[in-house]
């Protein structure tokens, strides 16, 4: 099998994105009073820590922000992963709270709904927030369940052949989205 890759956003084209949905984060909550942002282990985490600098650069307010593991409630796991719910809660620091905040959920990709599907279920075990909003750096479609998310940096339509792979400095040592095409066999 080969694959064909191509960057669809690079350092740049992501800076902005995370800027344009800090800046309609802003807008949509009037300020960011009362909002939370929570990032979805590995990557989201760090692009929650972004969007909470980039709130704090524009409004020169800091907006607490923390992170999920929502391994244990996925429904593609262990009923062993399930009985370990109990350690997620320690995941977001302790001194925040999402009680009646405005959470603004942050994952890299959006694909099927399930990770976002089992983040809700973490969050609810944590608190009863206010509302729940979801951003995403690259929606890719192809939602198994209903859900859409507030704020988008890319819509990128695939195809099922097609995966779209996030690099973050942080983990990865650059910033880019590419999407990869699966090629089936050559003759």
């Amino acid at each position: 099998m080969s694959t064909e890759t191509h960057v669809i956003m690079d350092e740049t084209a992501i800076r902005r994105a995370l800027t344009r949905i800090a800046h309609e984060i802003l807008e949509k909550n009037k300020g960011i009073e009362g909002c939370v942002v929570v990032g979805i282990r590995t990557r989201g985490v760090y692009l929650a820590e972004r969007i909470a600098a980039k709130i704090e650069e524009i409004e020169g307010t800091k907006v607490p922000w923390g992170e999920l593991d929502v391994t244990p409630y996925r429904d593609d796991r262990s009923d062993e992963n399930r009985a370990q719910r109990k350690e997620v809660l320690k995941m977001i620091p302790e001194s925040l709270s999402i009680q009646d905040k405005k959470v603004i959920l942050f994952d890299d990709v959006l694909y099927t709904g399930r990770t976002i599907r089992a983040a809700m279920d973490a969050l609810m075990d944590c608190g009863r927030p206010q509302n729940i909003q979801l951003a995403v750096l690259a929606d890719r479609g192809h939602r198994e369940l209903p859900i859409r998310p507030d704020f988008i940096g890319k819509n990128v339509p695939t195809s099922k052949s097609e995966e779209i792979e996030v690099a973050l400095k942080e983990t990865d040592g650059q910033d880019e989205v590419k999407i990869i095409q699966n090629r089936g066999e050559q003759a």
